[in-house]
């Protein structure tokens, strides 16, 4: 089989062209480190069956940080047979450094410059012929965004990759370090002869812009702003399609489920009823308005805005020993933590990385998320629903803020901070299509391998000994929850809750399952329910508690691994418990207190 790989500087489309190529749903976003590791995916090029590899993305191949090496690893340790380098061509004065080093190693290699459009508009024009010539490699422009120019990119390829050119040494790589001197001054004599850069480019409009958005005392507040204004959006968009979904849902249940199984013994009904169908369909019901979050989330990422949050932050962020980077991979936590933990990799320095790495499972991902919106939805209005989930993300911020300041002595970090500002952009149709397929997608996946089994030993647990009432304090799962009523009483906690949480161990999608199950109910009869069994401060105690407690299994495994430490894991999982349980113990004893 043959093996194409991908690679070029952070930010400048990868993802995207991997997408475009492959059709598969590579995360995308609009700030630099966003590919954390190696995605790879079959297609067909020129007869042959080809694995396209996204390597990360890399400034140069010294190997300093940690997606440097691993980069340096794969072309140390793997035939390549064709290496598709990606320019951005407005930058490409300060990009063309990276194709001389490939050169160097004597590696089959097309030159891609993207980003032609604003190329164009910044008044950058580039003779890819001349350049070809030169650098005795094809070269041409294209769009990654929008397809201009990839049909010639790809037959360029096919050509190269019929010529079955052998494999480089792996041996030169570790020559490129002797080279700088010489591939500096390579680079200047190329950007000289074939490329031509207005002394002030034509297009600031993103000057512009950031004169508002970056302004020292207004850009925070505006960022807030503008997140306060997309949550409301969501909860008024998404109310309708989740109501839908929920009456679909129940009519499948009342016309088709509960016709075929009538017959069926008592035990199997409940299982099939009340567990599995109830657990699975209380969570789907929620899916519109995570994807709606993520449709909208994804266009606020790919527009650049993101990065400029970084910016704003890095002065607060440097006080508590971070950085704008850091505060980057916390908003990608609010997708999924694992990926968040995983694009640390782009710090060097270890200290860094593992302060980072501590903060992000405080960050309010998708799967609290879906919590969240049930609670709030069951104890709330349509009016405080809004104010609510905005409550918990910046509770999500304020957590995070104050264990790195705890934290900061024991992870001292002297690393700069360097992040490039892109230009801002709007993500195509497209782009926001693949990301909500990719949420569904990640829904489906996590509900067959967690969802499903979570909701069945939540049945199993509240169902026997069957010799007493369903969910009863005689149950299991009673009794468990009866062993944690001492920890979980003074958070005003009850049973059905903390079995509930106890599942959350596994993955937070199986909390709302498990509840669903636990009452025997689902949709709007589980909410009016859990609106007689537990008050607005049980419910915000609960879902603070839900915030921040212990991340999922996967989140662990992953600190675990990039941690190569079982005593941070542990640290950051003790860390998370007790700060939990002092936040939810505050609030919930002072709201009594004030008499609520």
């Amino acid at each position: 089989m043959k093996r194409i790989a991908l690679l070029g500087m952070p930010n400048t489309g990868k993802s995207t062209l991997f997408n475009r190529i492959s059709g598969a749903s590579a995360r995308v976003g609009n700030w630099p480190g966003i590919t954390v590791d190696l995605m790879s995916a079959k297609i067909l090029i020129g007869g042959h069956i080809a694995e396209l590899i996204d390597l990360p993305g890399i400034y140069d191949l010294h190997g300093f940080s940690d997606d440097e090496q691993v980069v340096r690893h794969f072309l140390a340790n793997n035939a390549v047979d064709l290496v598709i380098v990606l320019l951005n061509s407005s930058q490409i004065d300060r990009q063309l450094s990276l194709v001389l080093q490939i050169k160097k190693l004597n590696l089959p290699a097309v030159l891609a410059l993207n980003m032609a459009d604003e190329a164009k508009q910044s008044g950058i024009t580039i003779d890819t012929n001349s350049l070809a010539k030169d650098l005795q490699m094809p070269v041409m422009q294209i769009s990654a965004k929008y397809g201009d120019g990839l049909p010639k990119a790809i037959q360029a390829a096919t050509q190269i990759i019929n010529q079955n050119n052998p494999a480089s040494d792996p041996q030169l790589i570790s020559k490129l370090l002797e080279d700088d001197n010489q591939i500096e001054h390579e680079m200047e004599s190329l950007i000289q002869h074939h490329v031509q850069i207005p002394a002030t480019l034509t297009d600031n409009t993103t000057d512009k812009i950031d004169q508002i958005l970056l302004h020292k005392w207004f850009g925070l507040p505006i960022f807030f702003a503008a997140m306060f204004v997309l949550f409301q959006f969501i909860f008024t968009a998404g109310k309708p399609l989740q109501d839908g979904l929920a009456w679909l849902l129940a009519l499948v249940r009342s016309s088709l489920l509960e016709p075929l199984f009538t017959s069926s013994p008592a035990w199997l009904h409940g299982l099939m009823l009340d567990g599995i169908y109830n657990g699975v369909a209380t969570v789907a019901a929620f899916v519109p308005i995570i994807v709606l979050f993520f449709l909208v989330m994804s266009m606020v990422e790919d527009s650049g805005y993101l990065s400029r949050a970084a910016f704003l932050m890095d002065a607060l962020m440097a006080k508590m020993g971070l950085d704008g980077r850091g505060f980057v991979m916390m908003l990608m936590g609010f997708g999924c933590n694992v990926p968040a933990l995983m694009g640390t990799r782009i710090m060097r320095s270890r200290p860094m990385r593992l302060l980072t790495m501590l903060v992000i499972p405080l960050s309010l991902c998708s799967a609290r998320l879906q919590v969240f919106i049930f609670m709030i939805t069951a104890l709330f209005t349509a009016k405080q629903a809004p104010i609510i989930l905005f409550s918990l993300y910046v509770m999500s911020f304020f957590t995070m803020f104050l264990t790195a300041v705890l934290f900061q002595g024991r992870y001292k970090n002297s690393e700069p901070f360097i992040l490039e500002l892109p230009p801002y952009r709007f993500p195509t149709a497209r782009q926001i299509i693949l990301r909500g397929w990719q949420e569904v997608k990640h829904f489906l996946i996590r509900a067959s391998k967690f969802i499903v089994i979570g909701v069945v030993l939540v049945w199993a647990l509240t169902n026997f000994p069957s010799n007493v009432p369903p969910a009863s304090i005689g149950t299991f799962a009673g009794q468990i929850g009866a062993l944690f009523a001492p920890l979980l009483d003074p958070l005003g906690i009850n049973n059905q809750l903390a079995i509930a949480l106890i599942f959350g161990f596994v993955a937070k999608e199986i909390v709302v399952g498990a509840l669903a199950v636990i009452y025997g109910l689902q949709g709007d009869a589980l909410m009016a329910q859990m609106a007689t069994q537990i008050d607005w401060v049980q419910a915000m105690s609960f879902m603070l508690f839900t915030l921040i407690y212990t991340p999922c299994l996967s989140t662990i495994a992953t600190l675990k691994s990039e941690s190569k430490s079982s005593a941070f894991m542990w640290l950051s999982i003790a860390w998370s418990l007790a700060l939990a349980w002092v936040v939810s113990f505050i609030f919930y004893q002072s709201a009594r207190w004030l008499g609520y």
